[in-house]
C-alpha cells in the first residue's frame, strides 16, 4: 500500500499534488520531499545538467507547505506519482534517484541583493521557449534538444540583471506566477542565488553568479 505523508488540510494535499504534477512534465520529472517541523518541503529541477559534458546550470523550484508536526520524511520520487486524499499525501512503494536531490542550498546566511519584477521573469521565459521552439531541428535527437535548451536557459537574461534566463522558465512552469505582477526578492548566499516569488522559491546553483555578473556587464556596455 502507498504510504501517506500526512498534511495540514485537504487544500494543502491538493496543492502538494498540483505542484507535483507539474514537476513531473518538466526534467527528470522528480520531486523531493522534506518534511520537519509542521513544514514540507516541496522541490524539483526543471532545468540541471545530466552528464559531465551537459552546460545547464542547476535550477530548482521549491514550494513549502503546511504538514503535520510530527511529520519527518526526506525520499525522491516520482511526481506523477503522488495523490491527494484528504488530508493526505499518498506515495508510491518506491523512490527514485536523482543527482540533483543530493545538492542542499543554504538554510541561513541569505543577503537581500535587489528585486526582480514577476512580469521580467514571465517575458524572460516567454523569449526563452520562442528560441528553443525557433532553434530545435524537426528531427533532433534528444541530446541535440538538451544542447539547445541549455544554450538557451542558461544564458544570461539582461532583463534578469545578467541571471539565468531559465529562471523565468521554472518561475513560469511551477506556476509560481500568479495573474497579479509582484516584485520578487532576490538573495544570494555563496554560490546560490534565490528568488522568493509568493507561490514558491527558485534557485540558481555554481555558475549562476558568474553569468549574472558577465550578462549585467554586457548590458551596461
Amino acid at each position: 500500500m502507498p504510504t501517506p505523508l500526512n498534511l495540514a488540510d485537504p487544500e494543502t494535499a491538493v496543492d502538494a499534488q498540483t505542484f507535483a504534477s507539474r514537476a513531473a512534465r518538466v526534467g527528470d520529472g522528480a520531486v523531493r520531499l522534506r518534511a520537519s517541523g509542521g513544514i514540507l518541503v516541496m522541490s524539483c529541477a526543471p532545468i540541471a545538467p545530466r552528464g559531465i559534458l551537459d552546460t545547464a546550470p542547476t535550477i530548482l523550484g521549491v514550494r513549502a507547505l503546511a504538514a503535520d508536526p510530527e511529520l519527518v520524511c526526506d525520499l525522491v520520487v516520482d511526481g506523477a506519482s503522488l495523490r491527494a486524499q484528504g488530508v493526505t499525501l499518498e506515495l508510491p512503494d518506491a523512490g527514485v534517484r536523482a543527482a540533483w536531490a543530493g545538492i542542499s542550498p543554504p538554510v541561513s546566511g541569505w543577503t537581500v541583493t535587489g528585486e526582480i519584477a514577476s512580469t521580467d521573469l514571465a517575458a524572460a521565459a516567454h523569449r526563452g521557449m520562442e528560441e528553443v521552439a525557433t532553434f530545435v531541428p524537426t528531427s533532433a535527437g534528444e541530446d541535440v534538444v538538451r544542447q539547445i535548451r541549455a544554450a538557451v536557459w542558461g544564458a544570461p537574461e539582461a532583463g534578469l540583471g545578467g541571471i539565468p534566463r531559465g529562471v523565468g522558465f521554472v518561475s513560469q512552469v511551477l506556476g509560481f506566477l500568479g495573474p497579479d505582477a509582484e516584485s520578487v526578492p532576490l538573495r544570494e548566499s555563496g554560490a546560490w542565488l534565490r528568488l522568493s516569488l509568493r507561490r514558491g522559491h527558485v534557485l540558481v546553483r555554481g555558475s549562476a553568479a558568474n553569468a549574472r555578473e558577465s550578462g549585467a556587464a554586457r548590458a551596461a556596455s
